[in-house]
């Protein structure tokens, strides 16, 4: 389905990432990727995955670290010459911020979590346009805090917001292009990333009891739909946020 493709999958941590279940999905279908890791101390933990996956490169991106992101769309044109789709799944905000009121946070925090989890999504919508001369696909990772309060979610809701309405906007401006953009809002899941919020297993176990699925969505369940929308089989699609996460957001 999507033999010849060719895609930079930013996000995995380890394999339980949800950039992970994308990949495995993506290059399952027989997607070429690119796929990066934040640094030294998580490369250990990202390569091996990366080469069982024959990543055809393989690098470093930190998108707090100025050029980090201009290094690699380069590295991508030099490489491949072209980008068909991207996935975006990274997020951030302090501890003390994260797990603070809203109201409370810090504009240093504000901006950090800002910068990470929205922003670096509109930068690499800027950096991936020139290499989709023929149209591609964006896609993000959003959560349901973005759109309801979510107890313990805090400021990373309206940093989510923030995102879902960059999709909408970047979408728009984007689609003469033939450049679609999507976020994807999965259920809870044990992440790593997921683990920095409080009383996180209480919101794991509320999940599970009022989804009408009655369990968790995993990262395999993820991924398809992230394969889904990078193939053509939604080409009359852009712009929305869709959710996997068993029914959860359908309930009151």
């Amino acid at each position: 389905m999507l033999k010849g493709r060719k895609g930079l999958i930013v996000g995995i941590a380890n394999e339980h990432s949800i950039a992970y279940g994308c990949a495995v999905k993506l290059r399952a279908f027989g997607a070429d990727i690119a796929i990066t890791y934040l640094n030294e101390k998580a490369e250990p933990h990202v390569r091996p995955l990366a080469e069982a996956l024959d990543a055809d490169l393989i690098m470093k991106l930190d998108v707090s670290h100025p050029g980090d992101l201009e290094t690699a769309f380069e590295t991508i044109r030099r490489r491949w010459g072209r980008l068909d789709f991207l996935v975006h799944s990274i997020a951030f905000a302090p501890r003390e911020d994260l797990h603070g009121r809203v109201i409370d946070v810090s504009a240093e925090g504000f901006a950090q979590a800002m910068h990470v989890s929205c922003w670096s999504f509109l930068r690499m919508a800027k950096l991936a346009e020139t290499l989709m001369g023929e149209g591609g696909v964006l896609v993000t990772m959003s959560y349901y805090g973005a759109d309801k309060v979510v107890g313990n979610y805090n400021v990373m809701g309206p940093v989510k917001a923030a995102l879902e309405a960059s999709v909408r906007y970047a979408a728009n401006e984007l689609g003469p292009k033939g450049i679609r953009v999507f976020a994807i809002s999965p259920g809870p899941l044990k992440t790593r990333a997921a683990s920095g919020i409080a009383q996180f297993d209480e919101l794991i176990e509320m999940a599970k009891e009022r989804a009408p699925a009655q369990r968790l969505v995993d990262i395999a369940e993820v991924g398809r739909v992230c394969a889904f929308l990078v193939g053509g089989a939604s080409s009359g699609m852009t712009g929305d946020t869709l959710y996997v996460d068993g029914g959860l957001h359908n309930v009151a």
